[in-house]
């Protein structure tokens, strides 16, 4: 489309131009009658034609413009308005940056008009005309050259500018995936961990055969589950897009997370509303926010008893985790700040706190359609 607005301007520009070259001439020649009326003419109609082009050969075009007036000089012995034909070509010769091209075009302009000027002047005469037509050969050249610099530079500055906010914006998704990278590999390393940490040290301090096997099975399926997710996890990091080994743990998953996390003095209950089908990245955060909270519960609460809520509330879905533990709680850690991390990210929330008959309670609201965090609220 812009390609024909390009054309249409062109055309436009280079009538109006004939147009009024050749009503000059006409004025000034009081018709065209002779031979060299008519050899004009053509000069003035050609040159003006020629400026359609000019953009694509403004070199070209200013030579034949300049030609033009030569030949229109040395037909009629006088300069005419054929001179706005050259003006134009002369400044697009310096708009398109031919800025040596332009003085010299310009130098033999004023040439040609001073010979053309001087068959219809007294030798005794100054040629003021000559004076005026260099000045403003000169105004044009000047006045171009400085609105093309002006407009490189602005050019430049933009270019640099959107070079910057290019880098920072790279910066700031690096950042972003660094994060989640780390998020992610401490939610899959760590419950695991400390799941297999909790069940060892259970069977090393109460030594008995039953509960040494049932430790030594359930330290033998977290340890095959962690290798499992840490492939699946690292498998996507390697080669982006690619699908994973192993399906992104979810809500599906539950009830295996549950009856793996807990230690032969803590019971988990479950309190799971049906709840319509979840967007993947917030079935995933459902699944790490109960998961890293129940480490936390097996690892600190010294509880006896937890259970956890999942629930539709509207849009959203709310996540709950209590226990009744009386541990105290200490400064948060990268647990609880990587399941704020993981709420905030979708356009949540999440809370946690101490309850008021004793015990720790986390709470998520996570929309289920999953919205960007407001500004100030991103990590």
């Amino acid at each position: 489309m812009s390609g024909w607005r390009g054309r249409t301007a062109n055309v436009a520009l280079a009538l109006a131009v004939g147009l009024v070259a050749v009503v000059g001439l006409v004025v000034q020649s009081r018709g065209i009658d002779t031979a060299a009326e008519w050899a004009a003419l053509l000069a003035v109609l050609l040159s003006a034609s020629a400026l359609y082009v000019r953009r694509r050969y403004p070199v070209p075009v200013g030579v034949v413009a300049l030609a033009a007036v030569g030949a229109y000089g040395a037909l009629l012995h006088r300069p005419g308005p054929i001179m706005l034909v050259f003006v134009v070509a002369l400044y697009t010769v310096v708009d398109e940056g031919h800025l040596t091209v332009a003085i010299g075009l310009g130098l033999a302009s004023v040439i040609a008009f001073a010979m053309a000027d001087s068959y219809n002047r007294s030798p005794n005469t100054m040629n003021g005309a000559t004076l005026l037509h260099a000045g403003w050969l000169v105004a044009v050249i000047v006045g171009v050259t400085r609105n093309r610099r002006a407009y490189l530079a602005e050019a430049q500055a933009r270019a640099v500018v959107a070079e910057q906010r290019l880098e920072e914006e790279a910066r700031r998704r690096a950042t972003e995936e660094r994060l989640r990278i780390a998020r992610e590999l401490h939610d899959v390393l760590g419950h695991h961990l400390s799941l297999i940490n909790v069940q060892a040290s259970a069977a090393l301090h109460r030594p008995d055969p039953v509960r040494t096997g049932q430790a030594l099975t359930a330290i033998k399926q977290a340890s095959k589950e962690t290798l499992s997710e840490l492939r699946a996890t690292l498998g996507a990091l390697r080669q982006e897009g690619a699908p994973a080994v192993v399906p992104a743990p979810g809500l599906t998953r539950l009830d295996d997370l549950i009856r793996t996390a807990g230690r032969p003095e803590l019971e988990i209950r479950t309190e799971l509303a049906e709840t319509r089908s979840l967007p993947p990245e917030v079935d995933l955060a459902v699944y790490r926010i109960v998961q890293e909270a129940l480490t936390n519960v097996a690892r600190h609460a010294s509880a006896t008893a937890a259970v956890v809520r999942v629930r539709p509330d509207h849009d959203d879905v709310i996540v709950e985790v209590e226990d009744d533990g009386t541990g105290q709680p200490g400064t948060p850690g990268s647990g609880i700040r990587g399941m704020r991390d993981r709420a905030l990210a979708l356009g949540g929330s999440l809370t946690t706190g101490s309850q008021p008959d004793g015990g720790f309670r986390v709470h998520a609201r996570l929309p289920m359609r999953p919205r960007p965090a407001p500004k100030g609220e991103q990590t």
